[in-house]
């Protein structure tokens, strides 16, 4: 089969909180074979990733990790043909390509601060905020430096050192963020209250941002696309 059918149907199973006796119950096989299928032990045939595809209401290519959307339905950045007629064409592509990643971001960055707002941690908003805008900052000047004749004195770090400083930044900012969001104090900051983390899952967030999750999870999936290619 593949990595991501074992990983997505257990997932499923622990959200509608169904033991495994009880799942493999109800799809007709044994406990066993469904701990072998969540597992990765052993592969399953084409009728039964139909059969659990209609169990969980989820589309096949959602159940084989080919698209983040349950219903089988999203938009590829990828999949917009290359063109070689002409600059014209070439420019209404990068637009699109344009459009849909500012889209996928800025919806995914909307979600995040929701769930700040409720984490109500100061110390949390503050650090994911300073990740952030190091990343913008460290992108601007990408592209502000494509261009060798672009005044440099608008920075006052100099372009030899920004780069590797702005990295160490941030493996501090998120090493503070990574304890403040497991209950421990950083940069003084007190960490999380377990009752105020927010309880989530694909299907919470689905439901609780239906307008904007579709960007979240197309998200998530190019961006483990490009780290299993550095595995």
């Amino acid at each position: 089969m593949n990595n991501d059918f074992p990983r997505i149907i257990t997932l499923l199973r622990k959200e509608r909180g169904l033991s495994q006796k009880q799942a493999a119950l109800e799809l007709g096989i044994s406990q066993a074979l469904l701990s072998h299928y969540e597992k990765g032990i052993r592969e399953c045939g084409l009728d039964f990733v139909i059969h659990i595809a209609d169990y969980y209401n989820v589309s096949c290519d959602y159940l084989l990790g080919r698209t983040p959307d349950r219903a089988g339905a999203t938009i590829k950045i990828d999949d917009i043909p290359e063109t070689e007629t002409s600059a014209q064409d070439d420019e209404n592509r990068v637009n699109t390509l344009v459009s849909l990643n500012k889209k996928l971001i800025l919806n995914s960055i909307d979600i995040i601060y929701e769930l700040l707002s409720r984490a109500n941690n100061k110390g949390l908003t503050n650090e994911i905020s300073s990740y952030l805008m190091v990343s913008v900052y460290k992108m601007l000047r990408t592209i502000y430096s494509s261009n060798p004749k672009n005044p440099q004195a608008m920075f006052s770090v100099m372009p030899e050192l920004y780069s590797g400083l702005s990295s160490a930044l941030q493996a501090v900012i998120e090493t503070n963020a990574k304890q403040i969001s497991d209950g421990k104090p950083a940069d003084g900051f007190r960490g999380i209250n377990a009752s105020s983390a927010p309880a989530l899952s694909p299907d919470v967030i689905s439901k609780q941002f239906p307008g904007l999750a579709p960007s979240l999870y197309n998200l998530i999936q190019k961006t483990e696309e490009k780290i299993k290619k550095l595995n």
